[in-house]
C-alpha cells in the first residue's frame, strides 16, 4: 500500500509565503509525475503545478512566478513553495503522485492522492 502525507499548511498573511511537502511511503518500485491540485468549495479541483521524475516543471498561470515546485527523490518528497500569497489561494491543497508497484513482469500504475492540506491567507 502506498500512502502520501501532506504537511506544512496553516494560516498566513496576504503577501506572505508558506511551504507545503508531500511524502511518499510504502511498498513500490518508482514515482514518475507528482502534483498539486487545489479545490476551493464550489469549484472544480485545478492543477497547481507539476513536475516529472526528472525535473520537468509546469504550472497554472495563477500561480506562475510565486510558486515553485520541486521533489527530492531519494526521499520520495513533493515540496511547493508559495510565495506572495493572495487571499484567493485559501483552499485545501492535495498532492498525488503517479506510482509504479508490483514486481517485475506484474508492475501496474496507480495514482495515489493524499489526503489535502488547508492553507487559509488572511488579508
Amino acid at each position: 500500500q502506498v500512502q502520501l502525507v501532506e504537511s506544512g499548511g496553516g494560516l498566513v498573511q496576504a503577501g506572505g509565503s508558506l511551504r507545503l511537502s508531500c511524502a511518499a511511503s510504502g511498498s513500490f518500485f518508482s514515482i514518475n509525475d507528482m502534483a498539486w491540485y487545489r479545490q476551493a468549495p464550489g469549484k472544480q479541483r485545478a492543477l497547481v503545478a507539476r513536475i516529472t521524475s526528472g525535473g520537468t516543471t509546469n504550472y497554472a498561470d495563477f500561480v506562475k512566478g510565486r510558486f515553485t515546485i520541486s521533489r527530492d527523490n531519494a526521499k520520495n518528497t513533493v515540496y511547493l513553495q508559495m510565495n506572495s500569497l493572495k487571499p484567493e489561494d485559501t483552499t485545501v491543497y492535495s498532492c498525488v503522485a503517479g506510482v509504479i508497484v508490483g514486481p517485475p513482469g506484474g508492475q501496474r500504475y496507480l495514482e495515489v492522492w493524499g489526503q489535502g492540506t488547508l492553507v487559509t491567507v488572511s488579508s
